[in-house]
């Protein structure tokens, strides 16, 4: 059975083109894909992220719990609202989710865990905390919408109580506080995204959320389906699970290196395989390619390099930068003479760091 998120019939009265997304009836795009993604890097955009899971972790071992669940260090979340990014890893250091948790008081933390995995996780999730006593309930109560863009902020401020506004114009990035919206509904606001712009990713009840979504759109953000999301964060340099990672990869065979935090005396599931595989040299890497001819770089293609075959993982056109880029897994050591089999063809591809977009301009070197 195809699910809806409580949103449903708003994308398909507003004319919104409508896919099967994990399992999910999810907006693709109202009109021009294109458009909502420019719209976003130069104003604001929204998208409905209802489709994503929330789990709520209570108990006093909670913080002991997600120092052994999480590859990064929940010991970094020392304020209350603060979020953290982090993987979550099987015995054998592959990834089986990428999430967001966030501190909600010493024996509360908030995960925000991927739609398409949803099953897997919560059932790892609550395998896992038996041993900590500590509680995993689902809030499948909450929808979320996601406001991002230069605008963003300020467009969702204008709509808060103005007791609330000096506070959330103050909230740091990867960071989180309750506040309240129009005719007093009670919103979680975090200044988090997946778009490489600046904004706010809501929480809130979902029988408020056909209310927020209006006055989103009074208030001028432009609702923007999925396809639009997809090329943002490919833009912004930010991995898809199920494309770029998944359980047989490793964070540092997906360019997320920088979520793993080996610090002293914290075993956590995986960490071992991830020590050992560092040891051993890690084989292959996560690279972003350019693609400066004519062509789409998309995902499953050959890469083909002096020292082995590779893959494009995420591809597609980039709107930002009007040519195609991709992420790509080659083997450890590739840099130059790198091609990609389009149909047949070898086309020649630019090794270059990713983000390929940041604050609306191409980064150096794309």
């Amino acid at each position: 059975m195809t699910q809806k998120t409580v949103l449903n019939a708003l994308h398909r009265e507003l004319g919104a083109r409508m896919v099967d997304f994990g399992g999910w009836d999810m907006p693709i795009s109202y009109g021009s894909q294109i458009e909502e993604h420019h719209v976003v890097r130069r104003d604001a955009g929204m998208f409905d992220v209802s489709h994503m899971t929330v789990v709520d972790l209570h108990g006093a071992r909670a913080r002991e719990f997600l120092r052994h669940l999480l590859a990064n260090s929940v010991d970094k979340l020392k304020v209350q609202g603060k979020a953290l990014y982090s993987c979550m890893l099987n015995e054998q250091g592959g990834v089986i989710d990428d999430l967001i948790v966030y501190l909600l008081g010493d024996e509360h933390f908030r995960l925000v865990v991927n739609a398409a995995t949803r099953e897997k996780d919560l059932a790892w999730i609550e395998r896992q905390a038996k041993a900590f006593d500590v509680a995993a309930k689902e809030r499948p109560e909450f929808a979320m919408i996601a406001v991002q863009g230069p605008h963003a902020r300020a467009k969702v401020i204008g709509l808060l109580h103005e007791v609330d506004r000096p506070r959330i114009e103050k909230l740091g990035r990867f960071a989180a506080a309750a506040a309240q919206g129009p005719h007093g509904m009670p919103l979680f606001i975090a200044r988090t995204g997946y778009t490489g712009e600046d904004g706010f990713e809501i929480i809130l009840p979902e029988e408020h959320a056909v209310a927020l979504w209006k006055e989103l759109a009074t208030a001028g953000v432009a609702a923007c389906g999925l396809g639009a999301r997809d090329t943002l964060r490919l833009e912004a340099g930010m991995n898809l699970y199920g494309q770029d990672m998944d359980e047989n990869v490793t964070p540092w065979e997906a360019g997320l290196a920088w979520t793993i935090a080996l610090d002293a005396g914290r075993d956590f599931i995986g960490r071992k395989a991830l020590e050992a595989q560092q040891a051993a040299g890690v084989p292959r890497t996560m690279v972003g390619l350019v693609l400066d001819e004519k062509g789409v770089l998309r995902h499953g293609q050959k890469v083909l390099t002096p020292q082995g075959e590779g893959e494009i993982l995420s591809g597609s056109f980039a709107p930002s930068l009007n040519k195609s880029v991709a992420f790509a897994r080659v083997p450890a050591g590739a840099t130059e003479q790198l091609r990609v089999d389009i149909r047949g063809r070898e086309v020649p591809v630019r090794l270059v760091k990713f983000p390929f977009v940041r604050d609306g301009k191409a980064c150096e070197g794309i």
